[in-house]
């Protein structure tokens, strides 16, 4: 027989430009720097058009270092007997944690309107969920694990 699930997602770092986008960005900002270095090759000053190629290769390796920062995953199950929180790391290193759900509390710790963190406790050690995430992000899901939570414990007395 298989455990009850109450909760049970997959963290990931939101990128608002999807490849595709990223792709057409990248066209139109070469297009532009080609056009301008003729520009300037026709203007005599054909040493500044090296910098224009430059100018994309950075804004390419920006875009390329923010897409392998989004390959960073948590995913978070609670079972009946457990959480399972397990991270895996940009470079792909996993890492697992399994936390006993009687002892465990949720910290949410609001600092300010756009900072806040959430916490897992048990036993003295704590886990951060969520870093990547915005802080809205990371309020919802405080409210959702506090939810699941909340269901955990009532299944544990049941109604007669």
């Amino acid at each position: 027989m298989s455990e009850r699930v109450f909760f049970d997602a997959t963290l990931r770092p939101f990128r608002s430009l999807p490849p595709r986008g990223f792709f057409w960005v990248m066209v139109l900002l070469s297009l532009a720097g080609c056009c301008a270095g003729i520009g300037f090759v026709w203007a005599g000053a054909w040493p500044v058009t090296g910098f224009f190629g430059i100018d994309v290769a950075l804004v390419y390796l920006a875009f390329r270092l923010s897409y392998r920062s989004a390959r960073q995953t948590e995913t978070v199950r609670l079972t009946e007997s457990a959480l399972d929180v397990e991270r895996i790391s940009v470079r792909g290193e996993r890492r697992h944690w399994r936390l006993q759900p009687f002892w465990l509390r949720i910290d949410f710790e609001e600092i300010d309107e756009d900072q806040n963190r959430l916490v897992l406790a048990s036993h003295g050690r704590s886990l951060t969920l969520g870093n990547f995430l915005s802080p809205i992000e990371r309020r919802g899901l405080a409210v959702a694990l506090k939810d699941a939570f909340a269901a955990w414990r009532r299944s544990l007395r049941p109604e007669h």
